[in-house]
């Protein structure tokens, strides 16, 4: 396939190359072979004869990763809603769902439908989250193998035990990691006040550093700034001397805590090489937020995103929650993720590197080969918009955009919200 007449954000380029003024695009003519990409060249003004698509000038950026999504409890909104808006109001109510309603066959339609939208959308690989407290670990966990099968042609799936640290035994870990290794997934944490979580930390750090794996945790989703387990994460990591990977998502309190404070933590989190995750649409519903009352927010929820660039911290952007009570919306749509957070975070002018944070990074901090730059070599899997610049991306929905997985155009389109009917309630 020959695509000209493409716009690519400089940072997914191995080479520099010239930008338009402000804009940080350069417009390039790409070569796919079978399903790899085989050429990457910046047009000079030519017209390649006998291509495939042009692009006039429209945006092209590699498939997106989406590090951070709940896949097993999307979509129930419908039936189970938020009843403030709130962090344990939204808790309460999915755990409440979880013990009324969930079923393999309705984890695995809700949990289809996720991909179906995520794959229309352009999206390559999905790290989810699983709820995996007993009893419903063993019914959801052999939904997800399924699926992952099911759809190993289309994504890459990866999938990270959710447990409270509290049920993490500090002397031994090990049947933990047992039971999820077991099932190709990964272990990971929610952490919150209780009783020795700096130990508990220690334990699954040294069980993953021996086994060789790598972790996820859920940390500081608070606006709380005396809550700061980011900090005990980069701590125990450097005492364990872990040398695997270890993300933490949403690290929400950094927000609103003093500066040398902050800053402390994060020189911390950069020492021990631990990679951010943030989660931008589900932590503005639900961070701020005051029962009961019709108070305007004043504290957005989000992360030092800007901060942790500057040290080097590897951050990755992703969707979270879609459709359940701890987010209200959301379709697994990485453009939409992209256009939120940029107007949030201020992930603009200039825009820079931060196209790398919704496919590269993640990539990277996922140990997915090859996709880290639109290069020789690369997997093949590209999406492709009508917007030229990014004041035109970041305005519309791009509901026209063209995804092409290992070399081909796609016909995909997200599922008919109908298509749950049978779950809604």
């Amino acid at each position: 396939m020959k695509i000209i007449n493409a716009h690519i954000p400089r940072c997914l380029l191995e080479g520099k190359g010239a930008t338009e003024s402000g804009e940080d695009l350069v417009l390039c003519h790409v070569t796919t072979d079978g399903d790899r990409i085989a050429s990457v060249r910046e047009a000079a003004g030519d017209v390649p004869e006998g291509h495939d698509v042009d692009c006039e000038g429209g945006i092209l950026v590699p498939a997106f990763i989406d590090m951070h999504t709940h896949l097993d409890s999307g979509h129930i909104w419908a039936r189970t809603q938020n009843p403030d808006g709130t962090f344990p109001s939204a808790l309460n109510a999915v755990l409440g769902d979880r013990d009324r309603n969930w079923t393999a066959q309705d984890v695995a339609l809700r949990m289809r439908f996720s991909l179906q939208a995520a794959y229309a959308y352009g999206t390559a690989a999905i790290r989810t989250h699983i709820n995996s407290r007993q009893p419903v670990a063993d019914m959801v966990w052999p939904v997800f193998q399924a699926l992952r099968e099911e759809w190993r042609d289309k994504l890459t799936l990866q999938a990270a035990a959710l447990l409270p640290i509290d049920e993490i035994a500090d002397d031994d870990p090990a049947p933990v990691f047992d039971t999820y290794l077991n099932r190709g997934g990964m272990v990971g944490a929610f952490l919150y006040p209780t009783k020795d979580v700096p130990q508990k930390l220690a334990s699954m750090m040294r069980e993953a550093e021996n086994r060789g794996v790598d972790l996820d945790f859920h940390v500081d989703e608070t606006l709380d700034p005396s809550v700061r387990y980011l900090g005990d994460v980069a701590e125990q990591a450097k005492l364990v001397g872990f040398s695997g990977t270890i993300t933490c998502g949403h690290c929400c309190s950094l927000m609103t805590m003093a500066d040398d404070d902050s800053a402390r933590i994060l020189d911390a989190v950069a020492e021990a090489g631990i990679a951010i995750v943030s989660l931008p649409m589900c932590n503005l519903y639900l961070q701020d937020r005051d029962a009961g009352a019709k108070r305007t927010p004043r504290v957005r929820g989000g992360t030092l995103v800007h901060e942790m660039k500057a040290r080097g911290i590897p951050v990755a952007i992703a969707s979270d929650n879609t459709r359940d009570p701890f987010y209200a919306y959301g379709d697994l749509d990485m453009l939409e993720v992209w256009r939120e957070a940029t107007r949030v975070l201020h992930l603009d002018h200039p825009i820079d590197a931060w196209p790398r944070a919704f496919s590269a990074t993640p990539a990277a901090i996922m140990g997915l080969a090859d996709r880290d730059a639109l290069a020789p070599g690369a997997p093949a899997d590209l999406v492709v918009f009508k917007a030229r610049r990014f004041d035109e991306l970041f305005s519309r929905p791009q509901s026209d955009r063209t995804v092409i997985r290992n070399g081909a155009i796609i016909d995909a389109a997200p599922p008919d919200y109908r298509d749950l009917d049978a779950v809604a309630g």
